[in-house]
């Protein structure tokens, strides 16, 4: 039997706790929480479906034990808008047609934003590099690789 733990940490701005078994990834967490964005997918963090940013760093929310965040900053695909307004990389996604059934959606919104808070003007082989722990299995890579473009000139504009 799991031993129950309460833990206190920062979701999506904001000050939270959760008393959690100790077996419990960050995906069955953001669950319990009502948060559903992360999805696990394999299993494994082969796919990126559960990508969600620890202290600002993308982690695998299936293979991330629950426990780690404690003290811990988390943001979600949830928090990634700006009082109600799409952030630049939700917005260049939409206007890109990057996704078709939006499962992956979340993991490679997240990596894309984390890619252009390191690297504000990547090439195209920088972004393929950077999203290969994403998966699509509806195969928009294309699609996706222009939104990451078309973000990065969005965030760019709004700099100058």
């Amino acid at each position: 039997m799991s031993e129950t733990r309460t833990i206190r940490f920062t979701l999506n701005g904001r000050p939270a706790s959760a008393a959690i078994q100790s077996h419990h990834n960050l995906v069955e967490l953001l669950h319990q929480l009502g948060l559903f964005g992360a999805r696990e997918s394999c299993g494994q963090g082969l796919c990126g479906c559960c990508t969600v940013l620890v202290d600002d760093v993308a982690v695998s929310g299936c293979l991330y034990l629950a426990l780690g965040v404690n003290g811990k900053s988390v943001t979600t695909i949830e928090h990634l808008d700006e009082s109600g307004t799409l952030s630049p990389v939700q917005q260049a996604f939409i206007e890109a047609g990057a996704f078709q059934c939006g499962f992956c959606t979340p993991g490679f919104v997240l990596m894309t934003h984390q890619l252009l808070k390191q690297n504000p003007d990547p090439s195209e082989d920088e972004i393929r590099h950077y999203l290969a722990g994403n998966l699509c299995r509806c195969a928009a890579y294309p699609e996706i690789v222009e939104a990451v473009r078309l973000a990065a000139r969005t965030m760019k504009q709004a700099r100058a």
